[in-house]
């Protein structure tokens, strides 16, 4: 009852980020235990920071759903060790077996772990982008986990999704409804969202943030990545969001640091463009709006500049 209360609480009001608490879980290898968020559903919340040696590259989350014939995670982990620390806190909350693992899309804090799922035997699913661009780049992702955080990235390999899937991939298990769907270009190659349709709950993974500046990169298309939001993320009509990093919230709270941020960036931008503005002050423009978000100090001048890159040429 206490862990319910606490998640519906996180829910109704957005959390404080935790960007500079080193480790809220000691005790292991994850950055934070595991809770139940909705009956059923669980996840470990990551660092809202980008991934050090300390939060052993565990800044995403790490969640996973226990329906009445077993176990679904949602993600496979930045590691071997992040996802055996998962699994073992799985095991002291049900004795179900862990059957299948989504992997939200292609980054290595997604993908990583896959090599410690696949030694169990369980099946691992990805969209066929984000298993293209893990193939491709896995193993620039595993040499710059070893770099961060060297001894807890033992036993990491590249491990590649066992299934792939191009729009959407159904389970129903044990009376849950489960629902893997690519909505459309967001984030990154094949990012994902987890549907539960009887919870009214979405795993949003990279399409939504709200306590951490989204990281716009090179292949981020931010118009289509806002056209699928409109078209498709919405229509969804989430009462729950577990979004890819920082704690669970509402529609209106990823729809703020989203959506409308990137709408904001693009018309600051477009502004600036339009007052003949090269690319060196682009990135100076004004997010003063955002500066409450974590990652805000890394990401925002590189947002912009990549907004600016790309809107030159629409």
């Amino acid at each position: 009852m206490k862990n319910s209360i606490l998640a519906f609480a996180l829910l109704a009001a957005p959390a404080l980020a935790s960007e500079d608490i080193a480790d809220q879980y000691p005790g292991s290898v994850l950055y934070s235990k595991p809770y139940e968020v909705l009956p059923g559903v669980f996840s470990a919340i990551g660092a809202t920071a980008p991934p050090t040696y300390e939060n052993a590259g565990h800044n995403n989350n790490l969640s996973f759903i226990i329906t009445g014939d077993g176990v679904v995670v949602i993600n496979g982990g930045a590691s071997y060790q992040l996802a055996e620390a998962l699994h073992l806190e799985i095991k002291a909350v049900t004795d179900q077996p862990v059957k299948l693992v989504f992997n939200e899309n292609g980054q290595g804090h997604a993908m990583l772990g896959n090599s410690y799922w696949a030694d169990q035997g369980v099946e691992i699913v990805a969209h066929t982008d984000a298993a293209a661009e893990f193939e491709s780049h896995g193993g620039q992702s595993l040499r710059a986990a070893q770099a961060r955080v060297m001894e807890k990235a033992d036993d990491t390999r590249v491990a590649l999704p066992t299934q792939t899937f191009e729009d959407s991939y159904l389970v129903e298990m044990g009376g849950v409804q489960i629902e893997a769907r690519y909505l459309g270009p967001a984030h990154s190659p094949g990012d994902i969202v987890i549907w539960l349709p009887q919870k009214n709950l979405v795993i949003s993974g990279d399409m939504a943030f709200h306590e951490r500046m989204l990281p716009i990169f090179e292949h981020t298309v931010t118009a289509d990545w806002i056209e699928t939001w409109e078209t498709e993320f919405e229509a969804l009509n989430a009462t729950y969001v577990i979004p890819g990093h920082g704690h669970p919230t509402n529609m209106d709270q990823v729809r703020r640091y989203t959506r409308d941020y990137l709408v904001f960036l693009r018309a600051k931008i477009a502004a600036h463009l339009d007052d003949g503005g090269d690319l060196a002050d682009a990135y100076y423009v004004d997010q003063s709006p955002y500066t409450n978000l974590d990652t805000f100090e890394e990401l925002a001048t590189k947002n912009a500049g990549r907004v600016y890159e790309q809107m030159e040429f629409e």
